[in-house]
């Protein structure tokens, strides 16, 4: 098994401390023995969710986004608190953001949203056996919950209309993951035979 080279922090000086998040500057040696000073926004992380219905929809949320210039399509998602378990994150975020709850909560997918200059990484899970709960939205949350099915999902990231990392990556993964079992379950298929 290969090992990756890592680059050797030499030092670290904070320029930022935020509510959501930090930025760095580390002097760090590159695997190539050069050193040099990179800006780093460090993240504590955060867990989304893809809540399935049983007939086969989503559950989006459409929120409103200062960064991102107005109202855009997401899945439920939460940045964890310090030593919080992303399951749990995504359970907490799942209620409060659509007010559902989920009998399961199936890893998805784990990833870094952009390692070029942050930490952050999102675990994203598959939520089913939904059943009512409490919607408590944040002060700051300006959002309504849309119904579609996944299939419509996936022609609107086609399309251009859901722009959003997170959502795309959850939406595919668990439109590959549902395809991949539908696969797995249908009957083989006979062999024809040839005539000479």
């Amino acid at each position: 098994m290969t090992t990756v080279p890592k680059d050797t922090a030499k030092a670290s000086r904070e320029i930022y401390r935020g509510r959501v998040v930090n930025l760095v500057v580390d002097t760090v040696t590159l695997p190539n023995g050069i050193t040099l000073d990179l800006e780093v926004i460090r993240h504590p992380g955060a867990a989304a969710v893809v809540p399935l219905t049983d007939s086969g929809a989503v559950l989006l949320i459409r929120q409103y986004r200062h960064a991102a210039g107005g109202y855009i399509y997401e899945i439920p998602a939460g940045k964890l608190d310090p030593g919080e378990d992303p399951h749990r994150c995504a359970a907490r975020e799942l209620e409060e953001e659509v007010g559902r709850r989920a009998s399961s909560l199936e890893p998805l997918v784990t990833f870094f949203t952009t390692p070029g200059f942050t930490d952050e990484v999102i675990h994203v899970f598959l939520a089913t056996g939904l059943a009512p709960g409490i919607q408590k939205l944040d002060h700051d949350e300006v959002l309504e919950v849309v119904e579609m099915s996944l299939v419509e999902a996936i022609a609107r990231i086609a399309d251009g209309t859901i722009k959003d990392g997170k959502t795309i990556i959850g939406l595919q993964t668990a439109y590959l993951q549902r395809s991949a079992r539908n696969l797995d379950s249908s009957p083989p298929q006979r062999q024809g035979t040839t005539k000479p």
